[in-house]
């Protein structure tokens, strides 16, 4: 309760009651559309490898990039933390304004949430958010449209593979792995636009369209002559003998936005990457990929 009580968390005009009490009461004036994720020490993050204060902004863009991909704005969020008692309550405070930082980047407020023991640190992060318009699904991309991404895409996995084998640079990459950039205003601006179908590139480029495709049954084929593989790709993967646009198509925590346009409808500042034909699945250049399409959870 002490540690609780240090918790200072900005409330904006959405919050009717905040942090204190049993429960929080925030105001909606449409659907309310709600997202959950979770980060385990190992496994989605390591103490060794970013601040908490960079922990708690990935933890927090994770989230927060599931109701922009809806179309929605979020309002509020609630965060659970499990602990070891080692843990030094600085790094916690530290945790808990790098969240608190995140959530303000996107019109959010932490409005409450719960701490307990646990062997290794669990952050649970809900978000909570609202949509103008019908939120934006998985289904509904239809064939003949175009597929969209709007933000970095691959900086992450080129920044965790360096990681992977002891170095710490180049510096923007593993800046890029500790801390996502999430386009937040682009989900609403991609359902104005009139988007058919949205999600956020948490996994892995092939992966998540992959569920694009199968929601909407339709088969995306993605171009790879489209897709920008920016230099810092390029020297981490001459560095450690990897093809940098596997980066691009197979890695996950950068949290870009792809959506499904009609041709004409596509927003500024999103960048084609392939189109929706008739069939299954997603394809690469007309082809099964047979690369690494994302993270995988078990």
């Amino acid at each position: 309760f002490g540690l609780i009580s240090r918790f200072d968390f900005p409330q904006s005009d959405a919050v009717f009651l905040g942090p204190g009490d049993d429960a929080a009461v925030v105001r909606t004036r449409s659907h309310v559309v709600v997202s959950v994720d979770m980060a385990v020490e190992g496994r989605h993050f390591r103490r060794d490898w970013a601040s908490a204060h960079d922990i708690g902004r990935k933890v927090a863009a994770a989230a927060l990039a599931d109701i922009a991909a809806m179309g929605g704005v979020a309002h509020s969020m609630v965060v659970a933390l499990g602990a070891p008692p080692t843990l030094s309550a600085q790094w916690a405070l530290d945790l808990a304004a790098g969240i608190g930082e995140e959530a303000g980047l996107a019109g959010a407020s932490v409005v409450g949430g719960d701490v307990t023991q646990a062997s290794q640190v669990v952050i649970s992060v809900t978000v909570m958010g609202g949509c103008e318009l019908a939120p934006v699904t998985r289904a509904g991309a239809r064939v003949g449209d175009v597929v969209a991404l709007r933000g970095r895409q691959g900086w992450a996995a080129a920044g965790l593979a360096v990681l992977s084998r002891g170095f710490r640079s180049p510096r923007a990459a593993v800046a890029a792995y500790a801390r996502a950039e999430p386009p937040y205003e682009a989900g609403l601006q991609a359902a104005h636009a009139g988007a058919t179908a949205m999600i956020d590139i948490s996994d892995g480029l092939v992966s998540d369209l992959g569920h694009i495709a199968e929601a909407s049954g339709v088969c995306i084929d993605i171009d790879s002559a489209l897709l920008s593989v920016d230099d810092i790709l390029e020297s981490v993967g001459a560095a450690l003998g990897i093809a940098p646009l596997t980066f691009v198509l197979g890695g996950g925590d950068d949290h870009p936005l792809a959506a499904c346009f009609a041709h004409s409808d596509v927003p500024e500042g999103w960048v084609v990457i392939g189109r929706c034909v008739a069939g299954a699945g997603v394809l690469v250049d007309g082809a099964q990929y047979d690369g690494a399409a994302g993270f995988t959870h078990f």
